[in-house]
């Protein structure tokens, strides 16, 4: 009875480990699988895309049975971590489309992990930020771990059931013929195409610099002496003002557009009222859900800057940009960015007389989100320092808006002027500084479409009361949007474009422009006409220089 007892044992045991042993087969075959049929993109995941049978696999299973057996072990071990380095980019262009609507770039996006781990102490905490950095690493480490053991247990049972592969392999191409339909194929290459698309982006990536330099060499304001710049603002002062994540979609998307587009109607009637005019149109931005440095540098600087690469040459550059251009022109240059919090080396670069980084700016009140001053203080704050004085030379500012930077949580309400100070009335208000926001990835996209529509028309309200309380008839007015907000906001699809407007009461400055066929007031309409974000340093300096042609630029060009 013992006897036959332990062999009975021995036979359970036996069967368990084979079971297991053929659930771990099949789980490494279905995880491999997964992986090589997974689209990129979030929005591609559907059912059908799992049905097919991945091409790669049926080709390497081939391999490995005309490899030297001394081989196919190290065959199987390479091709199991290059696997795991094909899920990691796949992962990474997931997360960049969501954000930016386009695919991770290999070669030019590594620097934008450190403005990302940026975002995150600032929207998640110190503490979040470094789980989230430790969880990333130990999920990249655990990929490859997984796909090269699974590559590996797959290899040993495709050797030892030679005939049954070959066999399989047959069948599954003799179907991909026979039974393939429109639409429908019965296997996939999706992670053949997606290696090669990203073989071609390495490849441009790798002349990208050359490219720009090229595109650097060509300046046609570089020599123009500063008596010849700007001649047709004079005694002007001259706001360029980008409000964050203030792209198309605000004024065209069915769930925004009604409550900003209301906002940007009344405020052109009441800037009417005090005697002020405007014209607007689109810019296409260089990117979108961020990189705002990357489009004012664009609209700045003249030069296309999609990726930090370009951005690191710009700022190293001599390039004319519009705040040198005007310093050389005899204006009072400065840059007021709130969002600026640690030491900006690239700064110098612009040609600022004078620059407010956020601590500059004697901010006493909460943090809303991720913005370091409401608007409307950043707005004050730069009158104050700039324009108060009474005969005060004429000043250009840069000024980057940013209460409308994700996450957008709660957004500060508008106060008297008079009461802004310093900023100690936000404490009042409902803020974010002592707790942190929740991310806008576990909230429902309704809602964070709703908050993110609050915090722009917050930002262009800032604006157009700016302009009613301390408008005169020498300030003229820049403002647009540096890029679309996160899909989350626009949906798929979502063009690049971003509003322009300008706002003056001087009719010459709007004869100068006459030519652009830009749209009567702030809001522009979908027939407006579109430029690259880049063409408006050399249009604005040509339009306001001594003599300013009246080309009549086409609708849409």
């Amino acid at each position: 009875m013992t006897t036959g007892s332990a062999e009975g044992d021995d036979g359970g045991r036996r069967l368990a480990r084979r079971i297991a042993a053929w659930l771990t087969t099949v789980v490494a075959g279905l995880f491999v699988a997964f992986i090589l049929t997974v689209p990129p993109d979030l929005t591609r995941i559907t059912p059908d895309e799992f049905v097919r049978v991945p091409v790669e696999a049926l080709v390497g299973a081939v391999l490995l049975l005309v490899l030297p057996a001394r081989a196919r072990g190290v065959a199987a071990a390479v091709g199991g971590a290059a696997l795991g380095l094909v899920a990691i980019v796949k992962i990474l262009d997931m997360g960049v489309d969501a954000i930016f609507y386009r695919p991770f770039d290999l070669v030019l996006d590594w620097p934008l992990f450190a403005p990302a781990i940026d975002f995150l102490d600032v929207t998640i905490g110190r503490a979040g930020t470094i789980g989230t950095v430790v969880l990333a690493g130990l999920l990249v480490i655990a990929l490859v771990v997984l796909t090269t053991l699974s590559v590996v247990r797959l290899s040993r049972v495709v050797v030892r059931h030679r005939t049954a592969t070959i066999r399989s392999v047959a069948a599954v191409a003799v179907a991909s013929f026979t039974f393939a339909v429109p639409g429908l194929p019965v296997t996939s290459t999706s992670a053949t195409a997606f290696a090669f698309d990203h073989a071609v982006q390495v490849r441009e990536g790798l002349h990208d610099q050359e490219a720009f330099a090229a595109e650097a060499a060509v300046d046609a304001f570089r020599d123009t002496p500063g008596d010849q710049l700007l001649t047709g603002l004079a005694g002007k002062d001259v706001v360029i003002s980008f409000v964050e994540s203030y792209g198309r979609s605000a004024v065209e998307h069915p769930e925004l557009a009604p409550r900003i587009g209301a906002v940007l109607d009344k405020g052109s009637r009441e800037l009417r009222e005090a005697g002020f005019a405007s014209r607007s149109a689109f810019l296409t931005s260089p990117t979108a859900g961020g990189g705002s440095w990357m489009a004012q540098a664009t609209l700045l600087s003249g030069l296309w800057i999609d990726n930090q690469q370009r951005y690191r040459n710009l700022v190293t550059s001599d390039r004319l940009t519009l705040p040198s251009a005007f310093r050389r022109a005899n204006w009072r240059s400065v840059g007021v960015m709130p969002g600026i919090t640690q030491a900006w080396p690239e700064g110098a670069f612009f040609d600022y007389d004078r620059i407010y980084a956020a601590a500059d700016l004697g901010y006493r009140g909460p943090r809303f989100g991720y913005s370091t001053t409401p608007d409307q203080y950043t707005l004050a704050a730069f009158e104050r320092a700039e324009r108060a004085t009474p005969g005060h030379a004429p000043v250009m500012a840069a000024i980057p808006l940013v209460t409308s930077h994700a996450p957008w949580p709660a957004a500060p309400a508008m106060v008297d002027w008079k009461d802004v100070g310093d900023g100690s009335v936000y404490r009042t208000m409902a803020a974010s500084d002592d707790e942190r926001m929740e991310s806008i990835l576990s909230r429902d996209p309704v809602d964070v479409r709703a908050d993110y529509g609050k915090s722009v028309e917050y930002s262009l309200t800032s604006l157009i009361s700016y302009v009613r309380e301390h408008g005169d008839d020498n300030l003229v007015l820049v403002f647009l949007g540096d890029h679309q907000p996160a899909q989350m906001v626009t949906g798929q699809n979502a063009s690049h474009d971003v509003p322009i407007t300008v706002v003056t009461r001087d009719p010459a400055v709007l004869d100068r422009i006459a030519g652009w066929g830009w749209q009567d007031g702030l809001k522009p309409g979908s027939g407006a006409p579109v430029w690259r974000m880049s063409d408006f340093r050399d249009r604005f300096l040509t339009a306001f220089g001594p003599q300013a042609p009246p080309v009549q630029v086409p609708p849409g060009s």
